[in-house]
């Protein structure tokens, strides 16, 4: 376990030290195609734009938005949604220890390949051992297209995982703090 959650800490290191990489690059399906934000340089490219284009550039992309009007300062945030994975233990956990590191390490191929692509924008373990494993926050227009990347982890075909997904929504553009 201890070992699992080094290995998760480690990608979440490497997965924020990419954050600066350009993915322009990247080009794997036509679901990629559909994101619009697909690269890491998506904060200057919303600070370039006004509420009003960044705006219909999301709802062209399929994208759920509604306006916000702060009412400290006045000024008007677009709130996204998102939807986030919890990735919770499954019914199938009687691999190997083998079976279970090339499971791990599968399964962080498929977030960081998730993180590069533009279609997660954050994912991570909780830090006991709950039935709640993790989450992932995926930056996709609709349920159906989070869902099906969820479900292509490996660990959820696998059975070690099982997926539950929720709408949630969030300022476009602010980073956690």
């Amino acid at each position: 376990m201890k070992r699992i959650t080094v290995s998760i800490f480690c990608l979440m290191l490497f997965l924020v030290a990419c954050k600066d990489h350009d993915h322009k690059g990247h080009h794997d399906d036509d679901l990629h195609e559909a994101l619009h934000f697909e690269n890491d340089d998506e904060q200057t490219s919303l600070e370039s734009k006004s509420v009003a284009q960044l705006k219909q550039e999301l709802v062209d992309g399929g994208f759920e938005v509604f306006d916000y009007v702060d009412p400290k300062t006045g000024d008007t945030v677009i709130m996204q949604q998102y939807f986030v994975a919890f990735l919770k233990r499954g019914v199938n956990r009687e691999q190997t220890k083998e079976e279970a590191d090339s499971l791990q390490a599968l399964h962080l191929g498929h977030l960081g390949k998730m993180y590069d692509m533009g279609y997660a924008d954050i994912s991570g373990p909780f830090g006991d051992d709950g039935d709640i494993r993790g989450i992932t926050i995926y930056n996709v227009p609709n349920l159906q297209m989070a869902d099906s990347l969820a479900n292509s982890d490996p660990m959820v075909q696998a059975g070690r995982l099982e997926i539950e997904i929720h709408p949630w929504w969030a300022a476009k553009g602010f980073p956690l703090r």
